[in-house]
């Protein structure tokens, strides 16, 4: 019997995945395919858990089944990840009509991605005062055996370094190594690579131009290639949404979210304000929020349902540079950088909370001035090299717990219903990387007004 139930609900999404292709090929517009995807995903998901309960049997292997569509195009995603970074930044390089600018851009850029993970910060500890969440019950519970050993593991990665090796760890040192994943700073580790070759490309065009313009033909073509096969890959969103939407709904326990619901709501309250900040900050721009939102949420929302800072990267840079109208070199550095400094969410928002939960239970009065500058400092330096996906999260709140000396238990507690939160993280992650490469191209005359308008059109690879 479960078997003919598991293989009716495979097929139920099977159906559904048939008529998003029937209604791409009619041409229904790609934001609305998006749109669609993550309502049937929602629907779905919940009618799912509703018959046969998020435990079953026969939702977990029809999840499985389902998920290929959506981990397969996270897949598809993440192989772009590193090809593109390398690529963008290098092009980035190339595309500069004067270096000069070079250094304007990249300050810039990180000006905008730290600042407002130090307010993220700030806004994480005003939320857990707002609702009384210090030293909250839950900090107390039990984790499970599951969530410790994933808790566990990751200290011990921390353990091993001192504070100097961990800014070293930064560094390429095989670079092989780094482009094939191996190290947890791996992301930021291929960033300077890039850059480096970036700079020696510079050396290269005033010594020698003839060789100069080869390499930039060259580069110009392998970033040709990678936009196209983003084009190919970003024409499943609609496909990769409904699974993952579909499997998230599913299998996260209702009983689970209930417990740490409280929790969960300042979560979000906190990174609703982020956002706010975002606006204001698009506002004293002189950008329009609402053509804004109007045109990143498709990226928005695959950030949400994907929770994969990283596999949004193509994405990120499609729709700063075909939509917004910024110049694809300032979009490539605000996008690469994005993925390893600032992120608001996961290294701003979430670190700044947790510590905050934790403090009082070791005495710490986290209304005191001195607290929370002290917290915001560690948490906007300590947001460097924050893995994009797996756990970038986790791995910057036990770094801002192990600089304050504050217990970790809390962490095997709020893992169980981190799927959740980390879905609102990594939106607000997208949308400051987004963010920082709009305000930059404003600053550095290098915004297209008529693209943001939709008075001329970027042609797509």
């Amino acid at each position: 019997m479960n078997d003919l139930m598991i293989w009716a609900t495979v097929g139920i999404a099977g159906v559904i995945l048939l008529v998003l292709a029937l209604l791409q090929r009619k041409n229904v517009s790609f934001n609305k395919l998006v749109l669609i995807g993550l309502v049937l995903g929602l629907s779905f998901g919940a009618i799912t858990q509703a018959i046969f309960g998020s435990t079953s049997k026969v939702v977990a292997t029809a999840v499985d089944w389902i998920g290929i569509v959506g981990n397969g195009y996270i897949s598809l995603l993440q192989m772009l990840v590193i090809p593109l970074i390398v690529i963008s930044l290098i092009s980035a390089f190339t595309k500069l009509g004067d270096t000069k600018n070079l250094g304007k851009i990249a300050r810039n850029v990180l000006t905008v991605l730290l600042t407002t993970t130090a307010i993220a910060a700030f806004i994480g500890v005003i939320t857990v005062i707002a609702f009384n969440l210090q030293g909250a019950s839950f900090v107390k519970g039990t984790a499970s055996k599951d969530n410790l050993a994933f808790l566990q593991q990751h200290q011990h990665a921390l353990s091993e370094l001192t504070v100097p090796q961990k800014i070293v760890s930064f560094l390429p040192q095989n670079i092989f190594e780094d482009l094939a994943g191996t190290r947890a700073t791996s992301t930021i580790a291929v960033v300077i690579f890039s850059l480096i070759v970036g700079l020696a490309y510079i050396w290269l065009k005033e010594h020698y131009p003839n060789d100069a313009l080869a390499f930039e033909r060259g580069t110009d073509i392998l970033d040709k290639l990678i936009s196209r096969m983003v084009r190919l890959v970003i024409n499943l969103t609609p496909y990769g949404i409904f699974s993952l939407m579909a499997k998230t709904i599913a299998v996260n326990s209702i009983k689970t979210i209930v417990s740490l619901a409280y929790f969960i709501v300042a979560v979000y309250v906190a990174l609703l304000l982020v956002l706010v900040v975002h606006t204001v900050i698009l506002l004293l721009t002189h950008t329009n929020p609402i053509e804004y939102y109007k045109k990143v949420w498709p990226t928005l929302i695959f950030a949400f349902t994907s929770r994969n800072s990283a596999g949004t990267l193509p994405m990120n840079v499609e729709v700063q540079t075909k939509q917004l109208g910024i110049n694809k070199a300032i979009a490539d550095f605000s996008a690469s950088l994005g993925l390893s400094i600032g992120q608001n969410g996961c290294a701003g928002i979430y670190p700044a909370m947790i510590a905050s939960i934790t403090a009082p239970v070791v005495g710490i009065n986290i209304v005191s001035v001195k607290f929370i500058l002290t917290l915001i400092i560690i948490v906007t330096i300590s947001s460097f090299g924050v893995a994009g996906s797996g756990g970038g999260a986790t791995f910057a709140a036990l770094i801002v717990l192990g600089t304050l000396n504050l217990p970790v238990g809390i962490m095997g507690i709020v893992l169980a219903i981190d799927p959740i939160i980390d879905m609102g993280r990594t939106l607000v992650n997208v949308n400051d990387s987004i963010l920082a490469g709009l305000v930059t191209a404003k600053r550095s005359g290098m915004f297209n007004e008529d693209v943001f308008n939709g008075k001329e059109k970027i042609e797509q690879a």
